[in-house]
């Protein structure tokens, strides 16, 4: 019997989610890269922070096509952290701001991004919710 999880995840919604996860994948990893390339020793912190947040990004992405059950707990687990991640680095951005010369993709809960660093892992922990409970 084919594994409809797996289509499921990539179905509807889920497309769209994880399309908006490849993009920020490849956005942050090229940017973290560059960054950590060319000046790393200007603004360390935030830089290894993108690199994190790229990592994250690429781990929901690829998980998230996968789409199994285990792949989606993979998945949740990813986006929890970006949730924290961007709450945690968006606060600190906001309360030492010295610490952070250069911004990060969490920087201001996303403000360089539009929000979406904040709002991508609600969406992503609430799709797969809503697919756990079908």
């Amino acid at each position: 019997m084919p594994d409809t999880s797996a289509e499921a995840t990539r179905s509807g919604p889920g497309r769209l989610l994880i399309a908006v996860y490849a993009i920020f994948a490849l956005a942050a990893t090229a940017r973290s890269g560059v960054q950590l390339v060319t000046k790393f020793e200007h603004a360390p912190l935030a830089y290894l922070l993108s690199a994190f947040a790229a990592i994250m990004y690429i781990v929901a992405t690829v998980f998230l096509t996968r789409g199994d059950d285990r792949s989606r707990l993979i998945a949740a687990g990813s986006c929890l952290i970006e949730l924290i991640g961007v709450l945690v680095v968006g606060t600190a951005s906001l309360l030492a701001p010295q610490a952070f010369p250069d911004a990060t993709v969490w920087s201001e809960y996303g403000k360089g991004y539009g929000f979406v660093p904040l709002v991508l892992p609600v969406l992503g922990l609430l799709w797969i919710r809503h697919l756990n409970r079908r």
